[in-house]
């Protein structure tokens, strides 16, 4: 039995054509999330004063915390409110991003500015009254009375100069009105301008010396021009109108005595 020796072949494979990638749409934006944010940002100012209220009140809860005397939540609550609210009415376009950090800055600094106002000690001044109330009961513990001020400054390291500088340095600070504290008497009220009045006077004299001067004749006037306004001696006088000194201080008199005339019912003229 023969074999055939005829190579076994087979049929070529046709590589299959790969199919394109479908490209992959970018994420749309969701449309909730965008009305959302146009709703927190955007609208009328009313609604977006009603949404940040619970801010105002967490801010105002956060101040009043650190034990500042004097101020009530509600006064933190009220000044909060007021800076919110301008901040709406300024703020009043859609997708507004920053005005949650805007009005949160604006809002905190109108309360701090209250606490500020009504609360006439500094940080530093509270810390050392602290400080000299705490050593003031501790020896009055130990004493069974109420410290001397040299045990008080002994106690705290210094000396009684220094200790009445301490004091000094922190006791509050004292607000009076002006009503309170204005007084017809006090200098420091006093108006360094001329009044309404002292103007007027001053303004018609003026005139008044304008005028006579323009009456004078020609000669005359250059005499008052140069003397008085260009400030020359009579000498340079002299030299400029080509005459003796002595007649340029003849004609200065004459000047004068005419100014006198003229104004003698308004001023005193040299």
């Amino acid at each position: 039995m023969k074999h055939d020796q005829t190579p076994f072949s087979q049929p070529p494979v046709t590589p299959s054509a790969t199919p394109p990638a479908t490209p992959v749409p970018p994420p749309r934006a969701r449309p909730g999330a965008a009305r959302a944010a146009m709703a927190a940002y955007g609208g009328d100012p009313a609604d977006r004063i009603r949404r940040f209220v619970p801010m105002v009140r967490r801010l105002a809860w956060h101040l009043n915390s650190s034990g500042r005397d004097g101020i009530e939540v509600e006064d933190l609550m009220q000044a909060g409110m007021v800076a919110l609210t301008e901040c709406a009415q300024r703020h009043n376009g859609p997708g507004e991003d920053g005005f949650a950090a805007y009005a949160k800055m604006r809002v905190r600094g109108a309360m701090v500015d209250l606490i500020r106002r009504q609360v006439p000690l500094s940080r530093g001044a509270v810390e050392r009254r602290r400080l000299m109330r705490e050593k003031t009961q501790s020896l009055t513990g130990e004493l069974g009375r109420a410290p001397h001020d040299t045990e008080l400054a002994h106690a705290l390291g210094i000396t009684l100069t220094e200790l009445e500088q301490l004091r000094s340095t922190s006791e509050p600070l004292r607000f009076e009105t002006l009503d309170e504290a204005y007084s017809d008497s006090d200098m420091a009220f006093a108006d360094d301008r001329p009044d309404s009045l002292a103007l007027l006077q001053d303004k018609e004299l003026r005139e008044s010396v304008a005028g006579a001067i323009g009456d004078l004749p020609e000669r005359l006037q250059m005499i008052i021009q140069l003397y008085f306004v260009e400030e020359l001696n009579l000498a340079e006088i002299s030299e400029v109108l080509a005459v003796s000194i002595p007649r340029v201080h003849q004609l200065k008199a004459q000047a004068l005595d005419k100014l006198r005339a003229a104004l003698s019912d308004v001023a005193e003229i040299l």
